[in-house]
């Protein structure tokens, strides 16, 4: 197992009546991708910036390296997109990396240095001395991303980092994270399962303040794994009375019955599919479609959420 780079231990987040964090923990091992994944509402926002120093816990600790150093010496090595990040439109790419760079501790010309590696690596070598006024959605994304990177921390904090963009805008920095993997460790916010199984392998899924479910991505579609048939009917009131008569068997532990169409969650794929073929002959049910395959971690995640 790789060193954790940060531990959060009990967390927890009061603000007046609310809480929006609720005794959480986790770890995120040096060199992982995470994602924070949860509803609108989760917690996910008020998490990241107790992380990244914004905020201070009600309750519990939030532990940097190895020997749960100095919070103020550590958060000098994060770097944090906030969901909606601000930039000075008059500034050029090159002219907003290099005063982020300047705040954060480093020299003129070694900011100057940094900063255009770091435009070269998110993609923006082309367009460092346009004014950012002029930027898509995408690029001021990556934008963002490369003044979380330009300090070289050790650990990224990104909160939604591509809720707000269009499809060409996302797959830009949905591919800058996966190629950043590895060479830092990155804990982003989604409320998107698809964005974590693109390019994460660890998830922690947030519920109402709390952690209902974490693990390694394959370690969570082994245990959630389930059989799973699609069945789809031709019209008519016999076709339809058998549908809704399927939850009755007990070789069958789900059914959401829509229209023509039934989806079932089964005990034994074998079993069920024999028995339901067999139960379609004999009464003479008109099938359009039958299809075996299993449950997702989309089906677990609208499970736990509650959706």
């Amino acid at each position: 197992m790789m060193e954790p780079v940060l531990r959060i231990l009990n967390l927890t987040k009061n603000m007046g009546s609310l809480t929006p964090v609720k005794s959480i923990s986790f770890n995120l091992e040096r060199g992982s991708c995470t994602a924070l994944l949860g509803p609108n509402g989760a917690g996910k926002t008020t998490t990241l910036r107790m992380l990244a120093g914004l905020l201070s816990p009600s309750q519990g600790e939030i532990r940097y390296g190895k020997s749960g150093a100095d919070n103020q010496q550590w958060q000098k090595r994060i770097g944090y997109l906030p969901q909606y990040p601000k930039f000075y439109g008059w500034m050029s790419g090159l002219e907003y990396l290099i005063f982020s760079a300047k705040l954060s501790g480093l020299p003129g010309k070694q900011a100057k240095l940094r900063s255009l590696e770091v435009l070269e690596m998110v993609g923006l070598q082309e367009a460092a001395k346009r004014r950012i006024s002029g930027y898509s959605g995408g690029m001021k994304q990556r934008l963002g991303i490369a003044q979380a990177l330009v300090h070289e921390p050790e650990l990224i904090l990104l909160d939604e980092p591509v809720s707000a963009l269009d499809p060409i805008g996302r797959r830009e920095v949905m591919d800058l994270l996966d190629r950043l993997r590895g060479e830092v460790t990155i804990l982003f916010s989604t409320h998107v399962l698809h964005d974590a199984e693109e390019v994460c392998d660890r998830m922690v899924l947030m519920v109402d303040g709390r952690i209902a479910e974490q693990g390694e991505l394959s370690e969570l579609r082994a245990k959630y794994r389930q059989p799973l048939l699609l069945l789809e009917v031709e019209p008519g009131e016999r076709e339809a009375d058998w549908l809704r008569s399927l939850p009755e068997r007990h070789f069958i532990e789900e059914a959401e019955i829509r229209n023509r169409a039934a989806r079932l969650v089964v005990q034994d794929m074998d079993q069920a599919r024999a028995a339901l073929v067999r139960e379609m002959a004999d009464a003479g049910i008109r099938f359009q479609r039958i299809e075996a395959g299993a449950s997702s971690l989309e089906d677990m995640f609208m499970k736990v959420v509650g959706a």
